[in-house]
């Protein structure tokens, strides 16, 4: 059996659960049932989905959307408009069900990012989330060619001060080293063994005389969207790219001595269309190489399966599925479909434990907020601004933050640490001062207070979860009870001794199964009695399993 086969037959409870952590912002038990049922087909099906439409972002202050407005006076200020988009991102993770759509959408902005502080535009920041999921099910080469025309890109790389007569290699050495073809072991000074620094900069003049439109009327007639614009003028009744470099570039052995020039010239000046030709040359010249396939392949491997790749992992999983993934013009869907659907990523390609994919990864402080509150059916107000200023700006907003992921502020233009730094990837959400705060979470949702004690105006009401959701078969059977939570929000089977310690020492606190038994029928009979005592028994035991190391993998 190949690494990279397909699993055979239906999930099962257990596989559902391990895909749906992977694949989605938080799911019900209602859709671990519904998985459980499903061949890794009939789940592709469902994940890859038409996601519903969504609404614009707005402004609190105008209740209207910011975007494409002429209106100014009566809007908010700029970092407000800024947090209002994040926190409408953040609303479209939450409510993105049982589609991965949204994963991918927040996959490329880990590995295409940019930071607020440095674009301060709420609206090139929504275009770009906009081309994301526009291109979630998309070909990740046709998205690239976009990304770099992109408003928010060209500010946060400097390729819109790109020019003829100043050079700026900022954009095209990122766009080599971290998010196309990755260097690969240096193997003398300036060869990066997939690229040199020739190429760099051959790829710098190519990329010269583009310039931000922050206007936004500079539309891209395949996607619909605002994008930067290539600086022009007139010239002998033609419209040619007088800051563009008009020379030949030539590329090294690493992308086969290719020469990539404008094939018109007008006097001294590159048209307009050869311009932009030059432009797609170059990128047909990048994706073409087999191992700017693999390179995305092992991104979005750490990304939704394991962060260890060794060289079985990448001659049995990386190298056939990035073949399948270049062969498909760069398809998102056939590699991550090829991804979630292989043996591999279910832990049956073989017998060894030391290597499974199940409890391999850290939750980001989003994936155990988000699939904390949806596992729980909470119950978010539907007034926009108690939304916005009550629950995200006042609790799940710092919450993130102090968990250790200040949400499009990425440290570095690699990314945030948990998605790149090698070797210890995801296991940078984990700090003494992150993982207090992960446990503080628990103690906080639990009570739907935010960090000051104040209404956080979102509440776990486990007790109702238990009684009312269907998803605990008996509540009056204890060991069900404990049994059904940790399978829903462990990632593997615990062992029996780890078990009986939340079973007999957290909720029973000693006692015989019987007690609760007891509790539980008391309370049905006579609930404003017994509802202090049994739903706090229940707080201590989610409290318990939430602030347990195992929570935090996935």
């Amino acid at each position: 059996m190949a690494a990279s086969d397909k699993l055979v037959g239906t999930l099962g409870r257990a596989n559902a659960l391990h895909l749906l952590r992977r694949a989605t912002f938080g799911f019900t038990d209602a859709d671990v049932k519904r998985f459980a049922d499903f061949t890794v087909d009939q789940a592709m099906t469902e994940l890859f989905s038409q996601p519903s439409e969504i609404e614009l972002p707005i402004d609190l202050a105008t209740g209207e959307t910011w975007l494409n407005s002429s209106a100014t006076g009566s809007n908010s200020e700029q970092k407000d408009l800024t947090d209002y988009f994040i926190i409408w991102h953040l609303e479209q993770m939450r409510k993105s069900g049982t589609n991965v759509s949204e994963r991918l959408t927040y996959f490329y902005h880990t590995h295409l990012p940019v930071s607020k502080d440095i674009v301060q535009s709420s609206e090139m920041l929504y275009y770009q989330n906009a081309l994301y999921r526009q291109f979630a099910f998309g070909s990740f080469k046709d998205l690239f060619k976009h990304i770099c025309m992109d408003n928010a890109m060209l500010i946060y790389l400097d390729n819109a001060t790109n020019d003829v007569s100043s050079p700026n290699e900022n954009f095209a050495r990122e766009m080599f080293e971290l998010y196309s073809i990755g260097r690969g072991p240096q193997v003398t000074e300036g060869d990066y063994t997939n690229y040199t620094e020739d190429d760099i900069k051959a790829a710098t003049r190519i990329l010269t005389g583009y310039a931000v439109d922050d206007s936004f009327q500079t539309i891209n007639a395949d996607t619909g969207l605002p994008t930067g614009k290539l600086r022009t003028t007139q010239s002998e009744g033609q419209t040619v790219a007088n800051r563009h470099d008009a020379g030949e570039k030539v590329f090294s052995a690493r992308f086969d001595n290719v020469t990539i020039a404008p094939d018109e010239l007008v006097g001294n000046y590159a048209t307009e269309a050869s311009t932009h030709k030059e432009f797609d040359d170059l990128m047909e010249m990048i994706f073409a190489k087999d191992e700017t396939a693999r390179f995305i392949t092992r991104k979005l491997y750490r990304h939704f399966v394991y962060y260890k790749i060794d060289a079985t992992v990448e001659s049995n999983v990386i190298e056939p599925i990035a073949t399948q993934f270049k062969a498909a013009d760069y398809d998102m869907s056939v590699v991550v479909k090829a991804l979630l659907s292989s043996v591999h990523f279910y832990d049956v390609d073989d017998a060894v434990v030391d290597n499974n994919v199940r409890g391999s990864i850290i939750k980001s402080p989003i994936e155990l907020i988000m699939g904390t509150l949806n596992l729980f059916n909470v119950t978010f107000p539907s007034d926009l601004t108690e939304l916005y200023e009550t629950v995200y700006k006042d609790g799940i907003f710092d919450f993130i933050e102090r968990q250790g992921l200040n949400f499009y502020k990425p440290f570095e233009v690699a990314g945030y640490p948990a998605y790149h730094q090698y070797p210890i990837y995801s296991r940078n959400w984990i700090t003494p001062h992150s993982l207090a705060y992960r446990y503080q979470f628990a103690e906080l949702v639990l009570n739907g207070v935010n960090r000051q004690g104040e209404n956080l105006g979102i509440r776990i009401d486990v007790l109702d979860w238990v009684e009312n959701s269907g998803t605990i078969g008996d509540p009056a059977n204890a060991e069900t009870l404990v049994d059904t939570l940790l399978e829903l929000l462990l990632p593997f089977e615990l062992a029996n001794e780890r078990r009986n310690f939340f079973l007999t020492d957290i909720f029973l606190d000693g006692l015989y199964t019987s007690a609760w038994t007891m509790e539980w029928n008391n309370y049905l009979t006579e609930p404003a009695q017994y509802k202090t005592t049994v739903e706090a028994r229940l707080k201590v035991l989610l409290n318990a399993i939430m602030q347990s190391p195992e929570y935090q993998l996935y």
